[in-house]
């Protein structure tokens, strides 16, 4: 009972162990998760964020290309007849500070400042020569110092002639380039090599600072981009992991709740027994009955021996007494009769060779015993003659007499197994009426050594011999307990002496080779 429990401990602690594995590798997976999403979802918005911002910028300078399409008609004519249709023009277009047209790469008419006589290349040389649309600069003018966008709108290929509109760009980024924080703390406009940054009047080109990454997006439609700077996304995303750690705990626990509740039977060794059957785990063995005067073996004891795959060796003493617990003593007994009825044509086909079995005295309830027989035993015709051994941790008095009585009719022999070490009465001896007694291997132990023990083996022989049951001895592993119980009138003896338990298969060469001299 005590490796039962230990046992069982052992499965509830694997169980507990796999439950907050499990449960811990949700939380690991739950914030890895809410990680990724959240860096994505952040990476998505400083995404958006630019796109968003071009797109504006694009709407912002789709009207001035209009507008500058509308105007290249007053290019070349006198600047005191195009002035007014240029104030006009200048009035519909707010964003636009000036409008300078330029013919044969003079700058010679502005709304602002009417005739001027500027060289356009050397003035612009980027627009120019350089063949830009845009360019940033400040303004050296109107408002000295302050940002203005150049926008470029040439009427030939030598950008000799053409519009030229000065954007108060000061003022649209102010508008467009406001970040949202925290995942963007800073909104760049770049054309070319210059740079223009929320809040910053300077046109300067913008580095990141040692923390901060960065992400840019170029319109399609006119020479610039827009950078975007902030804090890394998995930076963020790993600040807002904490907002997450409630959720996570909580799915964690249930799913490591719902596993221990799923591991229940799995992580339980009846359940283990129950899958072992079917897998065909189970093996039987065998330890030979030898005759305590010839030599001879004339029978075998059927073991059952368990090798799982996920525990290894599982030891008799662990999973009997609990498969008795459980119910399922029974399956694994028809599993051992299913077993040896296959291996007949291995074993002594005589009436004198005997086979024992084990049974516990609740296979004997609604005459179970006898039905599995019926269906695996007898239409095999056995000629050895079958043993039931019940043990005494079974309560022997709610063995069905009239099951013992069938069996018995029917040639089957009844056996007590380990006599005298459990709930040991002399009335199972009268209930019962046992043909064969088996003394433990305890009081086998005992000869020579523990007096007491030594002198309930005497009385048990003796008691067996009076009342004219035969005696198995099990347990001997000395000479010296095998000539002590010989001597004492023992019928069959049993023990390492002779055979370790083996495998039903290997019995018939262990057979041949066992033979005593002049044996049959």
């Amino acid at each position: 009972m005590q490796v039962s429990q230990e046992a069982t401990g052992a499965f509830r602690r694997r169980r507990l162990l796999i439950a907050v594995v499990v449960a811990a590798l949700v939380l690991i997976l739950t914030l890895a998760l809410r990680f990724i999403v959240e860096k994505n979802h952040i990476e998505k918005l400083s995404h958006t964020f630019a796109s968003k911002a071009i797109q504006r910028f694009d709407r912002l300078f789709s009207p001035l290309d209009v507008a500058a399409n509308n105007t290249q008609g007053l290019v070349g004519l006198p600047c005191d007849q195009v002035r007014f249709p240029l104030v006009e023009k200048l009035a519909s277009l707010q964003t636009v500070r000036s409008i300078i047209l330029v013919d044969r790469d003079n700058m010679y008419c502005s709304s602002i400042y009417g005739s001027t006589n500027l060289a356009f290349s050397a003035t612009y040389p980027e627009l120019a020569v350089n063949n830009q649309r845009m360019l940033l600069s400040t303004d050296d003018h109107l408002l000295k110092g302050s940002p203005v966008l150049l926008l470029w709108t040439p009427l030939e290929a030598g950008n000799r002639a053409g519009i030229l509109q000065l954007v108060n760009i000061e003022l649209m980024s102010n508008y467009l380039l406001e970040p949202e924080l925290p995942w963007v703390e800073r909104v760049i406009f770049n054309v070319g090599e210059h740079s223009l940054e929320y809040g910053n009047p300077l046109i300067e080109k913008a580095l990141p600072s040692e923390d901060e990454v960065s992400y840019q997006d170029a319109s399609l439609r006119y020479p610039f981009s827009v950078t975007l700077y902030g804090p890394a996304p998995a930076r963020l995303a790993l600040l807002a992991l904490p907002e997450q750690l409630p959720l996570a705990l909580l799915l964690s626990l249930l799913s490591g709740y719902i596993v221990w509740l799923a591991t229940a039977n799995r992580m339980s060794l009846a359940w283990q027994i129950s899958y072992g059957i079917n897998a065909r785990e189970f093996m039987v063995y065998c330890q030979p009955l030898i005759n305590a005067r010839s030599g001879e073996c004339e029978g075998i004891e059927l073991l059952l021996r368990w090798h799982n795959d996920r525990q290894g060796w599982v030891s008799p003493d662990l999973f009997i007494p609990l498969a008795e617990r459980h119910n399922l003593i029974a399956p694994l007994t028809r599993y051992v009769l299913t077993e040896v009825v296959s291996q007949l044509p291995l074993l002594p086909a005589r009436s004198d060779f005997h086979i024992a079995i084990n049974v516990a005295s609740s296979h004997f309830h609604d005459r179970q015993i006898v039905t599995d027989l019926k269906q695996l035993w007898w239409p095999a015709n056995p000629a050895p003659q079958l043993i039931v051994e019940l043990t005494e941790r079974d309560a022997l008095p709610e063995v069905d007499q009239r099951v013992v009585a069938q069996l018995r009719q029917n040639g089957v022999k009844l056996a007590i197994d380990d006599f005298g070490t459990g709930h040991s009465s002399l009335s199972y001896l009268k209930t019962l009426s046992p043909d064969v007694l088996k003394i433990d291997k305890v009081f086998t132990a005992a000869i020579g050594t523990d007096a007491i023990n030594a002198t309930v083996t005497d009385m048990v022989i003796s008691l067996a011999q009076r009342l004219n049951i035969s005696l198995v001895a099990e347990g001997v592993e000395t000479a010296a307990q095998a000539a002590y119980l010989r001597e004492k009138g023992v019928d069959v003896l049993q023990g390492y002496l002779f055979a370790r338990p083996m495998p039903l298969e290997s019995f018939p060469q262990w057979l041949s080779e066992h033979q005593p001299p002049g044996g049959g």
